[in-house]
């Protein structure tokens, strides 16, 4: 079953503005309401992505980055940072 995309353009409408909510009012790192809010976008912005492609074959320009690709980037960017460079 397919979702409007004005509907699900609306549930991500709604979760951004619960998660600015959680944010001002957030109670110190880890805050659960703020990781809930979090996920919240996240789960919002991919049935709005995934409606918009099944009615209009178009998709956003924006994605959901998982917090373990962040942490192989930065990794990465270390590890570039480590090397020399060896002439001969």
């Amino acid at each position: 079953m397919s979702i409007d995309p004005r509907v699900a353009l609306q549930s991500l409408t709604t979760a951004l503005e619960e998660h600015l909510i959680a944010a001002s009012a957030r109670r110190g790192e880890g805050d659960p309401t703020v990781e809930a809010a979090f996920f919240a976008v996240a789960d919002a912005f991919e049935v709005y992505d995934d409606s918009l492609y099944e009615a209009y074959g178009e998709v956003t320009p924006l994605e959901v980055i998982d917090d373990a690709d962040g942490d192989d980037d930065e990794q990465d960017a270390e590890d570039e940072e480590d090397l020399e460079i060896v002439e001969d």
